[in-house]
């Protein structure tokens, strides 16, 4: 678990439409997708039990909002070793598909700076995942 104390739903719900944001903007949600939010949330935490709530609850804050900021706001007050995590989460789902197109890698230019990460840590988190993934 990246966190020491228990997580209020709402959190994990913000976190969760933010990767299915970033799963969605390539306009293809696939299933790897899906499986790395599912990973990334009981890593932080969440119930098995209410998994498919919370991505069901995040699906629909996602399609209701129309800016990345109410997502990113919690988050930049955590550690920055638990900004990284959840960084290297979006990198999966971007990609999940062995590549990143501009609209992903726009959102994630912009991730950074609303998550206060500079762009060095950023670019490795990027090389550590893509060579993951390739």
């Amino acid at each position: 678990m990246f966190f020491k104390e228990k997580i209020e739903d709402m959190f994990l719900i913000k976190i969760s439409a933010l990767l299915v944001h970033a799963a969605k903007i390539d306009q293809n949600f696939t299933k790897d997708e899906q499986l790395i939010i599912e990973k990334t949330l009981l890593k932080l935490g969440a119930n098995e039990n209410k998994l498919n709530q919370i991505i069901e609850k995040s699906k629909i804050l996602e399609e209701n909002s129309n800016q990345i900021l109410d997502f990113t706001r919690e988050i930049k007050s955590l550690s920055v070793k638990e900004k990284i995590n959840i960084v290297e989460s979006l990198w999966k789902v971007v990609y999940s598909n062995k590549n990143a197109d501009i609209y992903e890698t726009n959102l994630m230019r912009r991730l950074a700076g609303l998550l206060y990460i500079d762009n060095k840590t950023m670019g490795d988190i990027k090389d550590k995942i893509k060579k993951q993934n390739l």
